[in-house]
C-alpha cells in the first residue's frame, strides 16, 4: 500500500463516470494525477459536487504537453501557481502541480513545484481538505487524519494552526465557513484559539477577498450561531464592526419557514442596523457591486413594519420586497406567482381630458396610481373610474 493510502474508497458519484474526466485522467498519465479537495471530501459525505480538482506530480508544461496532444483545450490560469484549467465538455476542471510553500506573506505566496504527494497536503489548511483520491481505483489517501476528522465533522488545520493562517490570514475566514458547513460542537480548541488570535491579521487582506469569503460564509443554509462565535471571538469587529449577530438568527428563521432560499446580501442587511447611509458604506467597503449596493440600501431603509406584500413590490421590485418583508416578519406568499402589472395609465389621457400639461398632470397620475395600488391594483376599468374620482376633485 502506497504512503498514505487508506482501506477507504471513493462510493459510487456521478462525477467520477464522466467520459470527459476519463479521457482527462488517460491524456495526463497512469500515476501521475488525483483528485483532491472538495470533491473527494464531498463524495466521502454523500454531497453533490460542484467542482473537480485535480493534483497531479507533472510540471505545468508538461501537463500542457500532453493536454494538447490529446487534443484537450486547456488554459494557463495560474502558471506561477502550477495550475491549468482543463475546458472539458461538462465543466471545467483545474489540474495544479504539487507544490511546496518558499514563503508567505499572509496575503500571497511564493511557492516551488514538488513531487511528493505528502509535502503538497502539508500546505493546504484543513485535514478534511487534504484528501486525494486515485482515478484508477479510488482508493482515498490522507497523510493528516482527515478521514477521522470527517468522520467526526471536526474542522482541523494540519499542523500548527497559528502557523497555517499566518501563511494565508484569510484562513480564518474559511475556517468559519467550513465550521458553518461541516463542524459539529464543539469545535476545535487550538483553530478557535489560533482564529481569535490573529482576527487582526484581516486588516491586511483586500476588500474583495473578505468581501467574498463573507458571502460564501452567508450563503450557507444556517450560518447564525458561527457568527455568533465570530463576534464572541473577535473576528466579526475585524470584518464587519457594525454587525449584530442577533437578527441573523431571525431571518434564518423566517426563511426557512416560508420555504426561501438563503441569500448573502439579505444576510448582510440583517447584521446591520435599518441605516441606508450606513448600509451604502458598509457596501463599498465589501466591494459590493452597484445593483447590490442599491439593494443593501433598500433592505436598510425597513422601518419594522412589513407592508403589503404586493404594494412593496410594485414600488420596490420583488427582490427587494421580499428582502423587507423577511427582515421585518412579513409573508411573501401573496408574491408566490405573481407578476407585477403595469399602471394601465398614461399623462396623454389626462391631457385629453383637459388637463394642461405640466405638473398637475403627474400629480394627478401619482393620485390615480396610489389609489390603484391601495385597491390591489384592479382592472383598467377602474383605474379609469379613479380618474373620473380624482378628475372631480
Amino acid at each position: 500500500m502506497a504512503e498514505g493510502e487508506t482501506e477507504q474508497r471513493l462510493p459510487p458519484a456521478a462525477w467520477t463516470r464522466r467520459e470527459d474526466l476519463a479521457g482527462l485522467m488517460a491524456a495526463l498519465g497512469p500515476g501521475n494525477a488525483r483528485y483532491v479537495g472538495g470533491a473527494v471530501r464531498d463524495t466521502l459525505l454523500g454531497l453533490a459536487v460542484k467542482d473537480v480538482d485535480v493534483a497531479t506530480q507533472l510540471l505545468p508544461r508538461e501537463v500542457i504537453a500532453r493536454l494538447d496532444a490529446a487534443s484537450i483545450r486547456n488554459v494557463p490560469t495560474g502558471l506561477d501557481h502550477g495550475t491549468v484549467t482543463a475546458v472539458l465538455p461538462q465543466g471545467p476542471v483545474e489540474i495544479t502541480t504539487l507544490r511546496r510553500d518558499v514563503s508567505t506573506d499572509g496575503r500571497r505566496a511564493t511557492v516551488a513545484f514538488a513531487s511528493d504527494w505528502q509535502e503538497d497536503a502539508a500546505r493546504r489548511d484543513f485535514t478534511i481538505n487534504a484528501l486525494y483520491a486515485d482515478p484508477a481505483d479510488g482508493a482515498v489517501f490522507d497523510y493528516f487524519g482527515g478521514l477521522a476528522d470527517l468522520a467526526a465533522r471536526r474542522v482541523r488545520f494540519i499542523g500548527d494552526a497559528r502557523q497555517r493562517i499566518r501563511e494565508d490570514h484569510l484562513r480564518i475566514l474559511r475556517y468559519f465557513r467550513f465550521q458553518a458547513r461541516f463542524g459539529s460542537q464543539p469545535p476545535d480548541p487550538e483553530a478557535e484559539e489560533a482564529c481569535a488570535e490573529l482576527a487582526a491579521t484581516l486588516k491586511g487582506l483586500s476588500r474583495e477577498r473578505i468581501g467574498m469569503e463573507t458571502m460564501n460564509l452567508l450563503s450557507l443554509p444556517d450560518p447564525a450561531p458561527t457568527v455568533r462565535r465570530m463576534a464572541e471571538l473577535g473576528v466579526l469587529q475585524v470584518i464587519l464592526p457594525e454587525a449584530q449577530p442577533q437578527p441573523l438568527f431571525a431571518l434564518v428563521a423566517e426563511e426557512q419557514r416560508q420555504d426561501v432560499a438563503p441569500d448573502p446580501l439579505r444576510r448582510i442587511a440583517a447584521l446591520l442596523p435599518p441605516d441606508a447611509a450606513l448600509a451604502e458604506q458598509v457596501a463599498a467597503r465589501l466591494r459590493l457591486s452597484t445593483a447590490q449596493r442599491k439593494r443593501l440600501a433598500s433592505a436598510a431603509r425597513r422601518d419594522g413594519r412589513p407592508g403589503d406584500a404586493r404594494a412593496l413590490a410594485y414600488r420596490l421590485g420583488v427582490e427587494e420586497a421580499i428582502d423587507r418583508l423577511l427582515l421585518t416578519g412579513g409573508e411573501i406568499a401573496p408574491l408566490r406567482g405573481w407578476t407585477v402589472p403595469v399602471f394601465p395609465l398614461k399623462g396623454g389621457e389626462i391631457v385629453a381630458r383637459g388637463v394642461a400639461s405640466g405638473p398637475a398632470v403627474a400629480r394627478i397620475l401619482r393620485t390615480v396610481e396610489d389609489r390603484w395600488v391601495a385597491e390591489g391594483f384592479p382592472d383598467e376599468g377602474r383605474v379609469r373610474d379613479l380618474l373620473d374620482e380624482v378628475l372631480a376633485e
